[in-house]
């Protein structure tokens, strides 16, 4: 900034400064955005309060008041500074302080204050399996989506923390697992039985932590023997089964009770005809009344 010395006069450019440029806080501390006027003989400047936030810009204080929500919980200090209360993540922005200053060289100044509000993280959502068998794979999962800075993640079995490394723990050579600290994620490539035991996942910012409760995972031993045993079992039930419906068939329980082919009918008698049978079976003769 320009310093102009005439005889007789001097004129000042308006110039800013701030103690802390990238202010950190808590959600829901209070917080300071520093802003001082270094220089100026302008005796009432005028001071505006910008947020900028996702690209939008909005005012914090215009005309000597505060705006929105500001109003009840941000307050000016020392003439120029702003004081917010209670901060919410959503007020995790840059915060542009501006004077105006008609008397000065250079009337106008500005600076950017970047301010960060840092929220801790929820429980997060656990998911473990309850049951695997020994050598097969198991993904145990761990995630929250409301701290900021966004979270990092450690697993626990036993209440004793999994090493992101397994070759660097004694107690988890055996095992075959990768640990994703960003993603939450636990993957077992072959699980063996030492792997059982109760998991619990803790999520982790610089605002603070969470912990999800201890879920119980099993690993257990697959019965080979038991399961060829049961197939056999299915397999000969089926073939009795067969067997007992082709034995049904042969001794014809399933026949239709009707004879194949064509059925035998007893021929009618024609009319005026009667038939008188003889002693020798088969052997008829006609009575007087038969007329040819």
């Amino acid at each position: 900034y320009l310093l102009f010395v005439f005889p007789g006069c001097r004129l000042l450019a308006v110039e800013l400064t701030s103690s802390n440029t990238k202010p950190v806080v808590q959600e829901f501390q209070s917080v300071e955005l520093s802003c001082i006027i270094k220089s100026t003989v302008t005796p009432v400047p005028r001071i505006e309060w910008k947020k900028i936030r996702n690209g939008e810009t909005s005012y914090v204080f215009f005309d000597n008041k505060m705006q929105g929500d500001f109003a009840t919980r941000a307050e000016i200090l020392s003439r120029t500074s702003l004081m917010i209360k209670n901060t919410t993540r959503m007020d995790t922005a840059t915060y542009r302080c501006e004077v105006a200053a008609p008397s000065d060289t250079k009337t106008i100044d500005e600076i950017n204050i970047q301010l960060t509000v840092q929220v801790k993280p929820m429980i997060p959502r656990c998911t473990v399996p309850k049951a695997v068998p020994v050598g097969k794979s198991a993904s145990l999962h761990c995630h929250e989506n409301e701290g900021f800075p966004k979270s990092t993640y450690s697993w626990y079995r036993n209440s004793e923390p999994l090493s992101p490394d397994t070759k660097s723990n004694a107690k988890s050579h055996n095992s075959s697992y990768t640990l994703n600290p960003a993603t939450g994620t636990l993957f077992f490539h072959a699980v063996h039985k030492g792997d059982t035991g109760r998991y619990s996942c803790i999520a982790t910012n610089d605002a603070g932590f969470a912990k999800c409760e201890e879920q119980e995972m099993e690993v257990y031993d697959l019965n080979i023997g038991g399961i060829i045993g049961g197939v056999l079992v299915v397999i000969a039930v089926l073939v009795l089964i067969s067997l007992g419906i082709c034995c049904a068939y042969r001794r014809g329980y399933f026949a239709n009770s009707k004879e194949s082919g064509e059925s035998y009918k007893t021929p009618g008698k024609p009319d005026g005809v009667n038939y008188i049978r003889t002693d020798d079976e088969g052997d008829f003769r006609h009575k007087s009344s038969f007329v040819i």
